[in-house]
């Protein structure tokens, strides 16, 4: 690799490294939002959507240990931190799906559903927007660099934003129609896109693909 190869890969590097401590300061604030709000409303999707959000910020949190390796023993370092990066990420995906499909199954099973909250609508309404961004600039990068454990991240951005959008639906339609049924039917949607993305990364089908 050349030095103007290597002078673009490190600030490409910069760049994730911001993108990653954005993330980690959005998705605390969704963290603690999405869970006060979603056990305050008996909401699967609300709370999923918080844990989302913890799992995100453990996922960032790996990001930056995984760019600053290489920020400061280059590439052929992080190669090592880059696998490790990217089944820590997929582990993350498995256990957001488990938790899921457990909380939906058990709401339905003894028939309760959600209340509208306010807060959770605030918070899922301003995650779409923010999550998009950052997936988006993530995803980018991650493939410019070759990093499969960014990939994963941005996935999990993405599938927040989803998230968001999904809960955003069962909150309106429950507010709208009372059907308590809702959150859980539409906190399933997601699963397969977790599942997905957590066999990639966890397999490391797109990590250390660099030219």
């Amino acid at each position: 690799m050349d030095v103007t190869r290597t002078q673009e890969r490190t600030a490409l590097i910069h760049r994730a490294f911001v993108l990653e401590w954005l993330t980690l300061a959005w998705v605390l604030v969704e963290a603690v939002g999405g869970i006060l709000s979603g056990l305050q409303a008996h909401s699967v999707s609300l709370t999923a959507f918080g844990i989302d959000g913890a799992i995100e910020a453990i996922s960032a949190s790996v990001l930056l240990w995984r760019i600053n390796v290489e920020l400061r023993h280059g590439q052929y370092f992080s190669e090592s931190a880059e696998r490790q990066a990217s089944r820590i990420g997929g582990g993350l995906l498995f256990s957001l799906a488990a938790y899921v499909v457990v909380a939906a199954a058990w709401s339905l099973w003894v028939g309760r559903g959600e209340e509208f909250s306010v807060l959770g609508m605030g918070i899922t309404a301003a995650t779409i927007p923010v999550m998009y961004f950052l997936a988006r600039k993530k995803l980018a990068i991650s493939a410019q660099i070759g990093s499969g454990a960014l990939r994963a991240d941005a996935m999990e951005s993405i599938t927040c934003g989803w998230l968001s959008l999904v809960v955003m639906v069962g909150l309106v339609m429950q507010f709208l129609g009372g059907w308590w049924w809702v959150d859980s039917v539409t906190s399933l949607a997601i699963v397969w896109l977790l599942i997905k993305e957590g066999r990639e990364a966890w397999s490391g089908e797109h990590c250390c693909d660099h030219d």
